[in-house]
């Protein structure tokens, strides 16, 4: 399966959460953290549920909460065991 993208991420963000006022998820944000972006644990674990239900990629929650920034989260997603099949 091919990596889960920036783009899919800011997708899905948007998606679960809106995109918040004076946000551009269009730029470089992968070092941004989420709560920069407007973004809380709880639009993450709603992003999350949304990946696994579509990709059957399961992050726990714990892990989830611990992903500061977009490059951190997409770097669970593409390494967890249902990705690299």
């Amino acid at each position: 399966m091919s990596d889960f993208t920036l783009q899919e991420l800011t997708a899905k963000l948007r998606e679960c959460a809106g995109e918040p006022d004076g946000v551009d998820l269009d730029g470089d944000v992968q070092d941004t953290p989420f709560m920069e972006l407007g973004y809380d644990s709880l639009a993450l674990l709603q992003v999350t549920g949304v990946i696994k239900r579509e990709r059957s990629i399961d992050l726990s929650d714990d892990a989830v909460v611990e992903a500061e920034t977009p490059r951190i989260l997409l770097k669970m997603i593409n390494t967890s065991p249902a990705q690299s099949r």
